[in-house]
């Protein structure tokens, strides 16, 4: 495990790093979730195995620092990914991004250029969302006020998002999950489709076959390559890993087939 402070208080980003070959991968997760639990199966896919890989929980969850008094906006978020790339020793980085850490990767590779060399985004967030608790994810979430969410909306999210994802839902700190469901929800600015179609990277977005995104024409007039992922939901990486290694090694220019 590595560790940098990316706050004025001196709040630590912790990420598992796996030793190989450079250019390094960076691995972000979704809202409630945690890298080395999502991606660490898929780091050691022989299609994508042998490079340097950081499987990194942003601030606020997992085994990184959880401060009540950050903002956890998409954009802060991305600052801190980026002085833990930093620190790393890395000037350049190729990122793996599922959901809300896709949404991340985009501000990343948007204010900080140069940084992202390839962006694989996985089944992530888009376009802003309308607030309603009465749904599961960021919408929901951000359905509450946080005076509310803290006083026991938590509790009703833990009941409704189920087993798997409350376990690592539950090691984020409630300013943080909550914060950033309503950050996710209410999008960068401008969105963060616009700065995708914007960015001048390869960029390929992975989704399941049977939930294709918004626009997808207009994702590939701009140069992003749609690949759907068959067998699988949200989660591709956890639900087909075959078929999401596959597509992302060819999105990141290894090849197609696993080594002997």
């Amino acid at each position: 495990m590595r560790e940098t402070p990316v706050t004025p208080n001196g709040d630590r980003i912790r990420w598992v790093e796996l030793p190989g070959a450079e250019p390094a991968r960076l691995y972000l997760h979704g809202l409630g979730a945690s890298s080395p639990v999502y991606f660490a199966a898929a780091a050691a896919h022989p299609l994508l195995a042998g490079r340097r890989a950081l499987l990194l929980d942003l601030l606020g969850f997992g085994i990184s620092d959880r401060p009540a008094d950050f903002g956890y906006t998409l954009e802060q978020h991305a600052d801190a990914v980026a002085k833990a790339v930093a620190a790393a020793g890395l000037r350049q980085v190729e990122v793996v991004a599922h959901s809300m850490g896709g949404a991340i990767a985009i501000v990343l590779a948007h204010r900080h250029p140069g940084l992202v060399s390839r962006l694989v985004l996985v089944d992530a967030n888009l376009d802003p969302v309308a607030p309603d608790r009465e749904r599961i994810g960021s919408s929901g979430i951000a359905g509450y006020t946080e005076a509310e969410f803290l006083a026991g909306g938590r509790a009703e999210v833990a009941g409704r998002v189920g087993p798997f994802w409350w376990s690592t839902m539950r090691l984020a700190g409630p300013e943080a999950l909550h914060r950033s469901a309503v950050h996710l929800a209410r999008g960068s600015e401008p969105a963060m489709r616009a700065l995708l179609l914007g960015l001048d990277l390869p960029r390929t977005f992975l989704h399941p076959a049977a939930d294709a995104p918004a626009d997808a024409d207009g994702l590939r007039a701009a140069g992003v390559r749609v690949v759907e992922v068959p067998d699988c939901g949200h989660n591709i990486m956890l639900d087909n890993p075959d078929g999401f290694a596959a597509a992302a090694a060819t999105a990141l220019g290894e090849s197609a087939q696993a080594p002997n």
